[in-house]
C-alpha cells in the first residue's frame, strides 16, 4: 500500500468510476491525496460513489458521461478543467461485457462493446492528450484491459477483440507521446469479486468456483488489490514505466500446465 500523499496535488479523471474497480481505484487515489473526477452513464451511482469519497475526506467531482460520444468526452475534460484547472492522470476503466458464442453474437452487441472498450478509450485519450500536449506538460494514462487480449477469450470474442485494440493502442501511444512526458500503461485483472462483470461472467455459485479452480493462487482477486496496483503505476513510484502491462490475475494467465501441482 503507498502511503497517503503519493498522489497529493493530482487530478485524475476515472471513466466507470461509480462502482467496482472505478469506484475502488478512485476511493484508494483520494486516499493518497489526489482529486478525482468520476464518469459513467449512471448518475445515481457516481453520486453514491462521491458521497463514499467524501466521507472519507475526499474531493470528488461528478461527470455523468457516456464515453461512446465524443462531446460528452468534451464535456468531461472541459469540466474537469473548470473545476480543478488541470488534469494529471486519465483511468480508462469504463466496459462493457457479457458471455456469447460468436455465432450468435448480433451486430448491436458487437458494436456495444467495442463502442465502450475500444472507441471510448480512445475518444478519452485522445481528448485528455491534445489538452496536455496543448499546455507543453505531461501526464498518466491507465487503461483497463484484460488477459484474454492476448490469450483469446471464447465467449466474449466482442470483448477480447476490443480490449487488444487498447492494448495495441497503449503501446503505440506509449511510444508516441513519451518525447511529451505522457506515460500509457495497462493493468490486465482477472477474476476479482465485487465487480460489474462478476454477475455476467459467473452468474452462480457453482460458476464462482469453478473460476477460482483456474486461479493458482485458489481464490478470487479484491478491488482494492486492483486499486492498488493501479495507483501505483500512475505514481512517480513508476515513472519509467510506460508500454507495460501489470497482470494481477493470481497466475491464471500461465496456466497450471500438464502437472497439477500439489494442490
Amino acid at each position: 500500500m503507498l502511503p497517503a500523499g503519493t498522489l497529493a496535488d493530482r487530478v485524475a479523471i476515472i471513466t466507470g468510476g461509480g462502482t467496482g474497480l472505478g469506484k475502488a481505484m478512485a476511493l484508494e487515489f483520494a486516499r493518497l491525496g489526489a482529486r478525482v473526477v468520476l464518469a459513467s452513464r449512471k448518475q445515481e451511482n457516481l453520486e453514491k460513489a462521491a458521497a463514499e469519497i467524501a466521507g472519507r475526506g475526499g474531493e470528488a467531482l461528478v461527470v455523468p458521461t457516456d464515453v461512446r460520444d465524443p462531446g460528452q468526452v468534451d464535456n468531461l475534460v472541459n469540466r474537469t478543467l473548470e473545476r480543478f484547472g488541470k488534469i494529471d492522470i486519465l483511468v480508462n476503466n469504463a466496459a462493457g461485457n457479457f458471455v456469447c458464442p460468436a455465432e450468435e453474437l448480433s451486430v448491436n452487441g458487437w458494436n456495444a462493446v467495442v463502442n465502450i472498450v475500444l472507441n471510448g478509450t480512445f475518444y478519452c485519450t485522445r481528448a485528455v492528450a491534445r489538452h496536455w500536449i496543448g499546455q507543453g506538460r505531461g501526464g498518466n494514462i491507465l487503461n483497463i484491459i484484460a488477459t484474454y487480449a492476448w490469450t483469446g477469450g471464447p465467449g466474449t470474442v466482442h470483448s477480447a477483440a476490443a480490449k487488444a485494440g487498447v492494448l495495441a493502442m497503449t503501446r503505440t501511444l506509449a511510444v508516441e507521446w513519451a518525447p511529451r512526458g505522457i506515460r500509457v500503461n495497462c493493468i490486465a485483472p482477472g477474476p476479482v469479486d465485487g465487480t460489474g462483470a462478476a454477475p455476467q461472467l459467473w452468474p452462480t455459485e457453482e460458476a464462482r468456483q469453478a473460476v477460482i479452480q483456474a486461479v493458482p493462487l485458489g481464490r478470487m482477486g479484491t478491488p482494492e488489490e486492483i486499486a492498488h496496483a493501479a495507483a501505483y503505476l500512475v505514481s512517480d513510484y513508476a515513472g519509467f514505466i510506460t508500454g507495460e502491462v501489470l497482470t494481477i490475475d493470481g497466475g491464471t494467465w500461465l496456466g497450471r500446465g500438464l502437472f497439477k501441482g500439489s494442490r
